[in-house]
């Protein structure tokens, strides 16, 4: 005999599918393609920054050896910004955490402005530090994109590739505005920095409301620990060869050519770090995590070979896009790996803050290459 509480009721709305499962498609859709456009601009603003932060803290720094704390204080603030982004992501969502990161970038990239035109090196400082804390929220872009729609690993390449236009349009954005800024040297391009994450901060507050998931025990117990080692391992000598070579090859090109040149250079690099992604994303089949990870390293290394043997922008140049493309597969191969299996945002977070760490000590060995 059926129960007067189990008769349906006019009114009454009944779901026997699990919370979530009948996702809206167009939602997903629109997030992806929000999320890569809001990914994109913040990548543009890293280029910006990175581009000016080594030349610029060689040219207000009281010594010379203090002349790398610009862009070493931009990776630490990524780095202690890895954690706290993770958490908010579940606490008040991807709309919420990535418009929080966009508006401290923007307010970075003012003070970044008023540090070249007052030539106040502490304030440079400051202001590569906030530019550095939005730098690690949208690193979680990437993670953010693995659940977006059935395709998991397409949404990432997308999301992670779109990043290419970035690199495309950096030199004619950075000359720009560095001609309307004219004769305060990099003030221009550190505004266009702080307008790439005002635009971002766009993209991200017109993100669709998506709940996040919590994660099941084995996520957080010991398999979840086991399940990141090797990647994060991997992921941070990437970042550390990275960060090295970026860091130094502002200051070994301004050696043998104008400083246009310099953000050419860095243009080649980032375009390299993205556009594997790219490219990738029409045939996913051939994203699988060691394959990826292992080209990565080899191309690192190939990369790092050609910058010491190097004497000229081309030369450079190309080294510089070696280490992009090494770093663009092992970073796609260790986040495919990471989530081949559920994983905590407690476990994503100490990831990506692992990983800065390596950044953060490749910044120091890009002194001894520069």
């Amino acid at each position: 005999m059926t129960s007067s509480a189990e008769i349906p009721r006019a009114g009454q709305l009944e779901c026997i599918c699990e919370p979530g499962a009948l996702g809206d498609p167009v939602a997903g859709s629109r997030g992806a393609v929000l999320l890569a456009a809001s990914f994109a601009l913040s990548v543009l603003a890293q280029v910006l920054t990175l581009s000016i932060l080594p030349l610029a803290g060689l040219a207000l720094a009281p010594s010379r050896g203090l002349a790398t704390l610009p862009y070493t204080s931009f990776y630490i603030g990524a780095a202690l910004a890895s954690l706290p982004a993770s958490l908010l992501l579940d606490s008040f969502g991807r709309r919420a955490a990535f418009s929080l990161g966009a508006s401290l970038g923007a307010a970075g990239g003012l003070v970044l402005v008023w540090a070249l035109v007052s030539m106040h090196f502490n304030a440079l400082v400051l202001g590569a530090f906030w530019l550095g804390i939005a730098g690690g929220f949208s690193l979680f872009y990437r993670h953010a994109a693995v659940p977006v729609g059935d395709k998991g690993t397409g949404a990432v390449l997308i999301v992670f590739g779109a990043a290419t236009l970035a690199s495309l349009a950096a030199p004619t954005i950075s000359s720009l505005a560095e001609t309307l800024a004219s004769p305060r040297v990099f003030a221009g391009t550190a505004a266009a920095a702080a307008l790439a994450h005002v635009a971002s901060l766009v993209a991200t507050a017109s993100l669709p409301y998506r709940r996040s998931r919590e994660p099941d025990a084995k996520a957080t117990g010991l398999h979840g620990w086991r399940s990141i080692l090797a990647p994060t391992a991997l992921g941070t000598l990437g970042w550390l060869a990275m960060t090295a070579l970026m860091g130094a090859t502002p200051m070994a090109v301004i050696g043998c050519a104008p400083s246009e040149a310099v953000v050419g250079a860095i243009s080649w690099h980032i375009m390299a770090m993205y556009a594997p992604s790219l490219l990738l994303a029409f045939f996913p089949r051939l994203a699988l995590p060691a394959p990826l990870t292992v080209s990565g390293c080899i191309l690192l290394a190939a990369g790092a070979a050609a910058f010491m043997v190097s004497g000229s922008v081309g030369g450079f140049s190309a080294a510089a896009a070696l280490v992009g493309s090494g770093w663009s597969l092992t970073m796609l191969g260790t986040t495919l790996w990471i989530h081949r299996s559920p994983v905590s945002r407690w476990l994503l977070g100490l990831h990506d803050s692992t990983l800065l760490t390596g950044a953060i000590l490749g910044t120091f060995a890009a002194g001894l290459f520069g």
